[in-house]
């Protein structure tokens, strides 16, 4: 079983209640330094490279090895390490990161020795939906980040204004919650002496959402930061920093199609600018179904030719495989995992699309290859489905445990390593999870459905699967591959209920075709 705590060095450690303490002494270690420790404690001894680093704590947001270095000197400060002498986190020149003695896991009554202080019960589906959400969800939070420090064209600030707002900027762009809150201190200094002062509204309006997006704070803030966002929107109607906060203060609110709408909008304003705002919009845009939009926002952010963020091709290959163009995303999955096989998105992309097709020997021989070049919960989860395809539970238990192992927060890895385990998981832990799960309340992400269907299944309720799978086509899912290969939803062959379901997938897949056959052309033809 997964670990939920730990003891390292003189830390305690609590996964679930997302603490550290030294002692009674409660650390300030919370957002993406916390996300950092605790993959890094999951990692135990060995050393991290930077590029798994970008891929398990900040993906799909675009960053690069500065980030990954600004981030080990926060999560250092707030544990009192000293990089040049280090205790807890050391740098390996040229590779990434290492814990500096092994960390020691603990079962939940060591868990709350470990912390010693009571704490509430987390509320699990929020803490849940925002730290694993799809990749879509943490691409839009990339444009929130990067707007902090580009802001408004408005004028160029000087003197002792221009020294504040770029310490406010500094601050949001570092991302701490501490940090955040310096930010909105600054943003306030300068709005007590303009109010009107536009970049200090816009930030204003990002660092407030930051607080309901990633430090769970209340709704209000997101109200208050749409209604920042729309002061600066009333008097300069085409500003593209201020739509693309306020669609970030919807998309911290929960109103996707809102965030959308204004997503676009700061991308049509100032389309040079916006190419990460864009592909996230195309991310955004498949997660709904919205295939031809998808593909046609990517092949013009792959046309622009600067700084195209990093996971595009594989994005592309991605639209081009669910519209039914196999063989042009197996031209760019197969280039790219050949060109880049540091990549480790491009690894786990290749021998994915290989098992979709059906071609599990070659799916092997590439997972094999892809797994000597990384470790990744994506390659393991995969492990575990061909296991359990070629007739291997045990072997599929043991790579679904290592997935978990490896993503100790995300929803799907943990199911799946409890469903399969040697002892199947009792009927009031499969009860739990299903109400924990933010798909059993139509969440909008479709696939916490189909972690949802897999639990109906081990409950053995086909009809509430059927159901959970229907939902997710209804929220955007187009993987109809995915649904008749893994072995996850073989008790549902036959059922004609899912034949609808696959059904219903192929119908939405053509008509998508249909409105992507010119972007489908030049894709294809590009390559």
């Amino acid at each position: 079983m997964t670990p939920r705590a730990y003891r390292f060095e003189d830390l305690g450690i609590d996964l679930d209640r997302r603490e550290v303490r030294r002692g009674d002494a409660l650390l300030e270690l919370a957002g993406l330094s916390f996300d950092l420790f605790a993959y890094l404690l999951a990692q135990g001894p060995r050393v991290v490279g930077f590029d798994e680093l970008m891929a398990e704590v900040w993906a799909p947001a675009v960053v690069g090895e500065e980030t990954v270095t600004q981030r080990v000197k926060l999560l250092r400060q707030s544990l009192g390490d000293d990089g040049r002498r280090p205790r807890y986190v050391r740098s390996v020149r040229g590779k990434g990161y290492q814990l500096c003695a092994s960390p020691q896991p603990l079962d939940a009554a060591a868990a709350v020795a470990a912390t010693e202080t009571p704490a509430a019960e987390p509320d699990r589906r929020r803490t849940r939906r925002w730290r694993w959400l799809p990749i879509a969800a943490l691409l839009l939070l990339l444009p929130g980040i990067w707007l902090f420090w580009r802001g408004p064209a408005q004028h160029a600030p000087s003197g002792e204004r221009e020294e504040i707002l770029q310490r406010a900027r500094y601050y949001a762009g570092i991302g701490q919650k501490d940090d955040v809150e310096r930010a909105i201190g600054l943003y306030q200094q300068l709005l007590e002496r303009d109010g009107a002062d536009r970049d200090a509204l816009v930030g204003l309006s990002f660092a407030y959402s930051t607080r309901v997006c990633l430090y769970n704070q209340s709704p209000e803030w997101a109200a208050r930061a749409q209604a920042l966002a729309e002061t600066v929107l009333a008097v300069a109607p085409r500003d593209d920093a201020a739509e693309a906060a306020l669609g970030y203060a919807y998309d911290c609110r929960g109103t996707m199609d809102a965030a959308i709408a204004h997503y676009e909008r700061a991308v049509a304003l100032d389309p040079a600018g916006r190419v990460d705002t864009a592909a996230s919009l195309a991310y955004l845009y498949m997660i709904q179904g919205r295939l031809a939009d998808a593909l046609a926002r990517n092949l013009d952010a792959e046309r622009r030719g600067t700084t195209r963020p990093r996971f595009l091709d594989i994005q592309i290959a991605r639209n081009l495989e669910l519209l039914g163009e196999t063989a042009a995303a197996e031209q760019r999955y197969a280039r790219s995992f050949r060109l880049y096989p540091d990549n480790v998105y491009s690894n786990a992309a290749w021998p994915r699309c290989l098992f979709l097709q059906g071609r599990l020997g070659e799916a092997e021989a590439a997972l094999a290859e892809a797994q000597r070049r990384s470790e990744h919960p994506e390659l393991y989860l995969l492990q575990g489905e061909l296991a359990l395809l070629r007739g291997r539970p045990e072997a599929a238990a043991e790579a679904f445990d290592r997935a978990s192992r490896l993503r100790p927060h995300a929803g799907l890895a943990q199911t799946l390593s409890r469903r399969y385990a040697a002892a199947p998981p009792p009927r009031d832990w499969l009860d739990r999870r299903v109400a924990e799960i933010p798909g059993s309340s139509r969440s909008g992400w479709p696939e916490d459905h189909l972690e949802l269907a897999v639990l109906q299944l081990a409950r053995e309720d086909h009809a509430a699967a059927v159901a959970a799978l229907q939902a997710a086509v209804e929220d955007g899912w187009r993987d109809r591959a995915y649904l008749q290969t893994s072995a996850l939803f073989q008790p549902l062959a036959g059922d004609p209920a899912f034949v609808r379901v696959l059904e219903d997938i192929a119908g939405r897949v053509r008509r998508e075709r249909e409105a992507a056959a010119a972007s489908i052309a030049a894709a294809t033809a590009s390559r």
